[in-house]
């Protein structure tokens, strides 16, 4: 199995602002990726809130619309199987058709039936699906690409220019998804935010003869290839830390801020709908905060200590959001946990790109996707515990597990803490 090297890169920019974007200077096809991102995932956010929005207007049940949203998420479980696709096909290819299925499925299924009132509950179900296969099964190409593009040194700018794309895209495409809701309906809004979908196959096309490539012998079964991935993991002591550092983060924190925040927002900190909006708007600066550092660090010492140590912060920063009543405090707080939150997010995907060899990335971030896949089943545990011991119980539990688990994990694998990623 061989892959195509990055082209040599330009001289390295000077200037802040030249660090903190270097890899969209430096590399022509990941601007082009970067750019296709930034278009793709916003039409996923806003396509998520406009269905969702659809859902609860059709049903009214709020039951209802937590099935939308799980069935939303199922194509996450597919992880180790798109990871396998992943490193037997073109990548740039895979990545313009899930751009090209979104926009078909936003198009044909969605847009046109919704506008003549013909989408029942069912079809927005089905739709819902539609776009998490669109979604989650690419996930694993659309990290490996990265460093096919920029190479291990740029790797770490790269994947946080990344993460830019995604928090931006988390807080603007639900925004730009409610204006369009108000001004136009959601039928109006569908056929708006199809464009976001086009515009990132076209920015996509091309990469369909440049990408680099990551080629397969045939002959191995399904289960070889899987398993193959699975043992590259299991064989490393240091990716095996961080694929658990992302299982548990997973399922004690994530489900909290994506299920629980209108709990605390209107029943902790007396906020209303507006209120609960510039809460995540604070968690999403902060993120963005955290990612423009990272990217002007470059290829920086002890990415396994930041990753290690950053997200111990976080969980420590969520047990302090939950014991806090006061509103600006809470504010400030969950503006630290979105920027602790950015070591977490860039480090987990370039800590497994660097610790694993080419041939089996994409199995490798396959098996990532499928730890993250398990946020549907944890927040339905978190849930019930919360019935129990309340929101803010829980977060402080759950916080403070993941912080005892990392203590226990830097003790016992002292060389994360010192993993540079340097060759």
């Amino acid at each position: 199995m061989a892959q195509v090297a990055p082209p040599a890169a330009p001289p390295r920019p000077d200037g802040l602002h030249r660090r903190v974007f270097a890899s969209l200077l430096r590399y022509p096809r990941f601007r082009l990726l970067w750019v296709s991102n930034l278009f793709f995932f916003g039409g996923v956010w806003t396509q998520t809130l406009i269905l969702g929005w659809l859902v609860f207007d059709t049903t009214g049940s709020e039951f209802r619309l937590a099935v939308f949203t799980a069935v939303r998420l199922a194509p996450m479980m597919l992880g180790p199987l798109s990871g396998v696709v992943s490193d037997r096909f073109d990548r740039a290819r895979l990545l313009l058709a899930a751009s090209g299925w979104a926009l078909a499925v936003v198009l044909l299924l969605l847009s046109v039936l919704v506008s003549a009132g013909a989408a029942p509950y069912w079809l927005l179900v089905t739709g819902g699906l539609c776009l998490g296969l669109a979604q989650s099964p690419s996930q694993p190409a659309r990290s490996t690409l990265v460093l096919d593009f920029v190479g291990r040194e740029s790797l770490s700018n790269a994947n946080a220019l990344n993460s830019i794309v995604m928090n931006m895209t988390q807080v603007i495409g639900p925004a730009i998804g409610g204006a369009m809701i108000s001004a136009l309906g959601a039928p109006g809004a569908l056929w708006v935010s199809t464009a976001w979908f086009a515009v990132s196959l076209v920015t996509l096309w091309p990469l369909r003869h440049t990408a680099g490539r990551v080629a397969h012998a045939g002959g191995e079964s399904l289960r070889r290839l899987v398993s193959s991935g699975i043992r590259a993991v299991l064989d490393n002591r240091l990716a095996t830390a961080v694929l658990l550092i992302t299982l548990l983060a997973n399922i004690l924190l994530w489900p909290i801020y994506q299920a629980f925040m209108p709990v605390f927002a209107k029943v902790h900190l007396g906020l209303d709908a507006g209120g609960l909006g510039w809460l995540l708007t604070c968690s999403g600066l902060g993120g963005l905060v955290g990612s423009l550092i990272i990217a002007a660090l470059g290829d920086f010492r002890y990415k396994g200590a930041m990753f290690v140590v950053g997200t111990a912060i976080w969980g420590t920063l969520w047990v302090a959001f939950a014991a806090s009543s006061v509103v600006p405090v809470s504010f400030v707080l969950l503006a630290g946990v979105g920027l602790a939150s950015s070591a977490f997010g860039v480090l987990q995907t370039t800590l497994l790109l660097m610790l694993t060899p080419p041939a089996v990335q994409g199995r490798v971030l396959g098996l990532q996707e499928l730890a993250i896949g398990v946020m549907p089943l944890a927040t339905i545990m978190l849930g019930a515990v919360a019935e129990i011991l309340g929101v803010a119980g829980t977060t402080m539990i759950s916080g403070s597990l993941l912080v005892l688990f990392l203590v226990g994990l830097a003790l016992a694998v002292p060389s994360l803490l010192r993993y540079s990623g340097r060759t």
